[in-house]
């Protein structure tokens, strides 16, 4: 018998990952998922892809639903998250999909979301230096948001390692419309998307905060770009260099040896379709010839490593599982 995990939220997209990804863990049994609108559907309609789970009715989204399970993940919108794990025990281990608990600066909430601060969980980031181990011991963990885990993952060990310039990072990055959730919503019809590039939340996206809490910068510009395209993040970071190293050398040394982040060969660059269905992050990194700048291209599948997976990595060590149980780092193409 395996470990018993709860998916609440298990309607929308990230929770359909969950779903598919549970379904092919060698440690993990679904207890019970449950929904909003489609509480009483039956997954294998709502969720025609997750056919290990196609007769399993949706319950109701509440904290009785969890009963028993020895794991909770919360893939809901953000702001909803802090109701439902305030009525689990402090026992029941919880991986929250949303911002609730991401931010550790009150202020920076306030700013970017609606509502009270809920507080601060261990951040779940486990590539970052110290990180693993704090998830490892930890009851609830806060995953990343799909943008951070795509800037960060290129930025932090820049930053630590004295390369780049704190005060002065550029971020434009491109995202799948499945990262807007499955509400319906007439900007995110295939008639609007489809052929075209829209920015959105310029100069306010609620990822900034948390990507420079968990990369050190201190100064961030942002552009999110809508692509037309379901899933995948591709963000072109770049800063100022304060030494001569080189960007691609520092990362590879970051990186060595961990199962999910990889730099890619010299030449190389990030396609998203690459990471489709995996938990990986591709990296690139090189100098501007003309003005000098750091470089570094992150491609990510943002219902992957920037959702459920990360989520399921972070489970798999909050349960004592191997980390990269139950998880690809093989994308799926064409």
């Amino acid at each position: 018998m395996g470990i018993r995990v709860a998916v609440v939220g298990a309607s929308g997209y990230a929770g359909g990952e969950l779903l598919r990804l549970i379904a092919g863990h060698p440690h993990l049994e679904l207890a019970v998922a449950t929904g909003f609108a489609q509480a009483g559907a039956k997954i294998g309609s709502v969720h025609p892809h997750v056919r290990s789970f196609r007769d399993v009715v949706l319950a109701k989204t509440e904290a009785a639903a969890v009963g028993d399970a020895d794991l909770v993940f919360l893939a809901l919108p953000h702001g909803e998250s802090a109701a439902i794990a305030a009525q689990l025990p402090e026992t029941t281990k919880i991986v929250d999909l949303g911002a609730d608990f991401r931010l550790q600066d009150p202020a920076a909430w306030s700013k970017y979301y609606p509502g009270a601060h809920a507080g601060t969980w261990t951040y779940g980031l486990p590539e970052l230096p110290g990180q693993r181990g704090r998830i490892a011991s930890a009851t609830r963990v806060a995953s990343t948001g799909c943008y951070a885990v795509t800037v960060v993952l290129a930025l932090a060990p820049l930053i630590a390692a004295g390369v780049a310039d704190p005060d002065d990072v550029v971020v434009v990055a491109a995202s799948g419309t499945s990262g807007a959730g499955r509400s319906a919503k007439q900007h995110l019809l295939a008639s609007e998307v489809m052929g075209s590039l829209s920015p959105y939340k310029v100069g306010a996206h609620q990822h900034v905060p948390e990507i420079k809490q968990a990369s050190g910068a201190r100064t961030l510009s942002m552009t999110p770009v809508l692509a037309p395209m379901p899933r995948g993040i591709l963000a072109t970071v770049t800063a100022k260099p304060l030494t001569d190293a080189d960007p691609r050398a520092v990362l590879q040394e970051a990186y060595s040896g961990e199962p999910f982040v990889q730099v890619l060969p010299e030449g190389q660059w990030p396609h998203t379709a690459s990471t489709f269905g995996s938990n990986a992050a591709h990296l690139q990194a090189t100098t501007d010839v003309d003005s000098g700048r750091i470089v570094v291209v992150s491609a990510i599948d943002n219902l992957g490593k920037g959702a459920a997976a990360q989520a399921v990595q972070n489970a798999n060590l909050m349960l004592g599982l191997p980390e990269t149980a139950g998880l690809a780092v093989d994308g799926i193409a064409p």
